[in-house]
């Protein structure tokens, strides 16, 4: 499908080009406190079916539409193995839940305008999350959108601003702030039993130091509309070393592992800090692959200073997980572990149960739909946790270190790197996709 305007997609169902099925141009009303939230999910490859088992698992939450541009694929290396993903498949699920079969389009655009959904999930590649919730928010929709928030520094401005102009609820998919035991680790935190903090161990999985499947130009697979998976992103030639779950290894479409796992684990170091972000960014180390497929780091560290004197490092040579330096000791927590330099840090704290955070995370989205607050992993903390890998990158390609005004949102030190940073551009005839 060619790109359209909004204006001709709209003028379109006048002319009876859109499905009937699909009713356009009614907001829907406030949910109330015993009716279903009827949602639609757009992207339906491994998160996205994760999602769709979370909200599945929610009693008072309809799955009524769904979205990808691709019919069936496999989650596995090897097509046709493995876990299937795709429409069809996630069709299959919602029915076998006990559920009506939702509609389904390869446009997200029919989602966004339909009269009768409430909320739209983002589980689509980072480089089509800003438009998608863009467009969900500008036609009445709450969103729950994956992390990172979105792929370039200037759309977290405008979604920032689009969720206080039309009062959305919005929820980042960083499941760990829904976590009981990253919980405790912050409250361990706060509560002052490492004395003042000093600095901060982020670690992030390493990137894709080689090609993750075939690099071999080759035809699209079919039922996929490759087109509009690349959308407002440049379209390279197909491979599968860089689509599906590979995407991210290229910038076109993602930020590498670095902005994959950033909105988690520094998520929770800056929620810590209770700040807008850090004063001074440096990338100090940055390892390209030796592969043109990808151009995103295998390797990296950014170097962080924050305005209370904290310092931080976000790399992938830390281990994964946060790690806080007090003036007493450490405390150090990643998925499913904890500890610390001293015992009785820890000590007498009663177990937790496991959890897989996904679903009370999306619990709490559900439950601000119909109370109107705001949700556990808002907009603005998303955008500002992820802040510092934007910086990372600009600094590596500069080859500078930015200072960074995180209240004003400015890079003090170049108005050169400011304008590059801000800056949002989208293939042609995608800017309104």
């Amino acid at each position: 499908m060619s790109p359209i305007t909004r204006r001709q997609f709209l003028s379109a169902s006048v002319a009876g080009l859109t499905l009937s099925t699909w009713p356009v141009g009614k907001l829907p009303a406030a949910v109330g406190a015993n009716e279903k939230v009827q949602v639609g999910i757009v992207g339906l490859g491994s998160r996205g079916f994760n999602l769709l088992d979370a909200f599945l698992a929610q009693s008072n939450v309809a799955i009524v539409a769904l979205c990808d541009v691709h019919d069936l694929h496999y989650r596995d290396r090897s097509w046709g193995q493995g876990a299937p993903m795709g429409l069809q498949p996630a069709v299959e699920r919602v029915r076998k839940s006990g559920s009506p079969a939702p509609r389904t389009t390869s446009d997200s655009r029919e989602l966004c305008a339909a009269g009768d959904l409430d909320a739209i999930v983002v589980a689509t590649p980072d480089h089509w999350h800003a438009l998608c919730t863009l467009d969900a928010i500008r036609h009445g929709k709450d969103v729950y959108c994956e992390k990172p928030v979105t792929h370039l520094f200037g759309e977290g401005q405008r979604i920032c601003e689009a969720v206080a102009k039309h009062q959305a609820v919005f929820q980042t998919g960083s499941q760990q702030r829904s976590d009981p035991l990253f919980q405790r680790a912050l409250a361990l935190i706060e509560s002052g039993v490492l004395g003042r903090i000093e600095r901060i161990e982020v670690g992030l999985p390493p990137g894709y130091a080689e090609p993750q499947d075939s690099v071999e130009v080759a035809d699209t697979p079919s039922g996929l509309d490759y087109d509009r998976w690349c959308g407002p992103a440049p379209k390279l030639p197909y491979m599968r070393a860089r689509h599906h779950r590979w995407w991210r290894g290229h910038r076109a479409y993602g930020g590498g592992v670095l902005m994959d796992w950033i909105g988690h684990h520094n998520d929770i170091a800056q929620l810590s800090l209770k700040t807008q972000g850090p004063c001074e960014v440096h990338a100090v180390e940055w390892v390209f692959p030796p592969t043109d497929v990808y151009d995103t780091p295998a390797q990296y560290t950014i170097a962080c200073r924050y305005a209370d004197g904290v310092t931080s490092t976000i790399s992938s040579r830390n281990s994964q997980g946060v790690k806080w330096f007090g003036e007493t000791g450490w405390l150090y927590v990643r998925r499913g572990h904890m500890e610390a330099s001293r015992p009785e840090i820890l000590k007498g704290l009663p177990s937790l149960p496991k959890v897989e955070a996904t679903v009370p995370h999306v619990r709490n989205f559900v439950d601000c739909i119909s109370s109107r607050k705001e949700c556990i992993a808002p907009a603005k903390a998303a955008h500002q946790s992820i802040t510092p890998g934007h910086l990372g990158y600009l600094s590596q390609r500069l080859g500078q270190k930015l200072n960074w005004d995180p209240a004003t949102e400015t890079i003090t030190n170049s108005t050169v790197a400011d304008a590059d940073l801000k800056s949002v551009s989208y293939r042609d005839g995608w800017d309104d996709a």
